[in-house]
Order: C-alpha cells, then structure tokens, then sequence
C-alpha cells in the first residue's frame, strides 16, 4: 500500500519524571504524578501492545542512570550556560538519591528497560538533561554538546537515537543542522497557529487561558497534516503536533466529552483525507489519576480502531513514519530522473 493511501496516527510521550518539572513544582507537590508515572509507563505499553499502538517515547537522558555515581562520570565538560540557571538540571543533581529504589524521581533506567521489551515502541531522546533550546544565555554549543552526550549515553544501551522530541516544545531552528549532523533527522514541530507559538518566554495568562479552551472547542483549528508537507530542507522531517492530551480533571469532569469529541472529529478528519493526526502527552500528567485518564485514553485508541476499519488508519511512531517518507520520496526522485533522462534522451535522438 502507498503511504499516501491511509492516514496515520501518531502518538508521541515526553518520559522526564522530575527532571521536566523541578523548576515548576516541588517533588511533594507533584509526588503522586511522578510516582504514578512509574505505574503509568507499564500500563500504557501493556495498553498499546494489547491494541497494535506504535508510539514514541522520547526520553531524558538522565533517566538511563540507576545510580548517582553512574549519572555523575557522564556530566559532559560544558553544561548550558542559562541565565537563570535555577533551570539547570545539573545544578539539581546533588540533591537527588543515590539510586533509582531510594529515589524514584530522578533514575528510570527500569522504565527503560521495560519499554525495550515491547515491540513497535521507539525511544528517541528529549535531550540529555531536558535542555532549553530557547532560554536565554544557552548557546549551538551547549546544545550539541547535550545532543552528543545523550546519543552517547543511548548507545551504550544498544539504542540508535534519530528521533528528538524538544523540552517544552522550544525548537530552535538554528539547532536542526546540528541534529542532522549526529544522525537526528525527525523531530515533533508546534502546531501551526499563534496559540502554540513558543518563543521561551513564560506565556501570559491569556493565552494559557486559550490553550486550554482549545482543548474543548476548536479556536486554533484541527492541526493535521499533508504527508507530502513533512520533509524539510536536508531531508529533515517535522512531525508536528496535533493535540497535547490533558489527563482527566475531576474539577473539569463535565467538559470531558468535548475534549473527546474535539479530538475524534480531527482524527476522522484526517483518516478521511489521509493526513497525519499527532496526539502527545508526559506519563506523570496521567499519575494522579491513573484509571480515569486510561479509560479516556481507551476511548480514543477504540475511535483509531474503527478509523482503522472504515478508512485504513495506520498507527505509527514518528521513526516509522519518517523512514517510510523519505523512500517514498527516494522513489519519486528516482523515477523523476529516469523520466527527464528519458525525456532528454529522446530530444537527442531526435536531434
């Protein structure tokens, strides 16, 4: 079948535990998302095994480590150079356990693990030490000496990193050269309106506002995507987002159904008009609320399944869909060639 033929659904995670939110929350204000996040991670990968779900798991480069010793010899020379460096995962670091039993917050190599063990499942790297592309003060150095050390530390566990998923969405596109340098050619863009526009800055309250609106009612649009549209300059591919997928909230219960509907419409619409529908989301949002978000979760795998049915919607993780884009654009560039070869030929004869 032709990629063109079906639609694709993608889901992508972002697996940080406290590395991605110890400069937002304290480990007792978010301790029942980050401990449920260890129970989440296995329950999603039983959930997508059972139900033929490929996804992504992009993966801070700290969590490989089961011990502070271990994750101590691999801190690289050059650390980011924020301004604020209370953003600085490494200055965090001496405070954390000594190993993954004593400190479930800060180590994750048994998460890692468990993921490997599960087929269609791609590990791709949320950099090593969840670092800010946008932030003031951090610099092209910084961030390939990071980018560097996390496919580094990936290799030692037999993983080959292509994929990268950018801490809170900052996406420098003066950074997507070094990423195709060391092999990381596909990476998850912003959706396409002002609404998701990132720029480093602490949004203002209005807009958070709307995001969340935005989540119940369509104010930015449905976000999918033409597959032709994907492959950038250098055959780096973008594979934007469609929908972050907020857990289940008890204060925000009666709105569930049209967050729901929000998301089925657009992946009807994208399985309809074969396009890319791209839903993402942490492990630790579902923590504190495991078994609600997993039934909402449930609900929209059961909506794929008959998209799935009725129009031939294909699951796949980012690694997969970006291989099967750039031979399928390989092919036609071939077949360009041979044809205007021909074509050339055929003038030369003539003359």
């Amino acid at each position: 079948m032709n990629l063109k033929e079906t639609g694709k659904f993608v889901i992508s995670l972002d697996l940080e535990l406290n590395w991605g939110v110890f400069d937002v929350f304290t480990i007792q204000q978010y301790r029942n998302n980050l401990l449920g996040a260890r129970e989440v991670v296995p329950e999603l990968l039983k959930k997508f095994n059972q139900d033929n779900i490929h996804a992504t798991w992009g993966i801070v480069g700290f969590l490989f480590f089961s011990n502070k010793d271990d994750l101590l010899k691999e801190v690289p020379d050059k650390v980011p150079s924020y301004d604020d460096m209370t953003l600085s995962a490494y200055q965090h670091i001496q405070q954390i356990g000594e190993n993954e039993i004593e400190d479930p917050f800060h180590y994750g190599s048994q998460l890692i693990h468990l993921i490997k063990q599960f087929p269609n499942q791609e590990i791709a790297t949320h950099t090593f030490s969840h670092y800010y592309c946008l932030a003031k003060g951090q610099c092209a150095d910084n961030f390939e000496t990071d980018l560097s050390k996390a496919i580094t530390v990936a290799k030692k566990h037999h993983l080959s990193i292509q994929t990268i998923i950018f801490p809170r969405n900052q996406i420098n596109q003066n950074y997507l050269t070094i990423c195709k340098k060391h092999g990381v050619t596909r990476y998850r863009g912003c959706e396409n309106h002002w609404l998701y526009k990132i720029t480093g800055k602490q949004d203002n309250p209005i807009k958070r506002l709307m995001r969340l609106l935005d989540s119940y009612m369509n104010l930015s649009g449905q976000h999918i995507y033409d597959l032709d549209e994907l492959i950038q300059k250098d055959d780096v591919i973008n594979i934007p987002s469609s929908r972050f997928l907020r857990p289940y909230s008890k204060r925000l219960r009666g709105l569930e159904p049209l967050k729901l509907r929000r998301i089925k419409i657009a992946m009807e619409k994208a399985a309809k008009e074969r396009k890319l529908y791209h839903l993402w989301w942490h492990p630790h949002n579902f923590g504190a609320d495991l078994e609600e978000s997993m039934k909402m979760l449930d609900k929209i795998i059961t909506h794929y399944q008959m998209l799935n049915d009725r129009y031939g919607m294909e699951s796949v993780h980012m690694g997969e869909l970006a291989n099967t884009l750039l031979n399928d654009s390989s092919k036609k560039k071939d077949e360009d060639f041979r044809e205007n070869r021909g074509v050339s030929h055929a003038i030369y004869q003539k003359a």
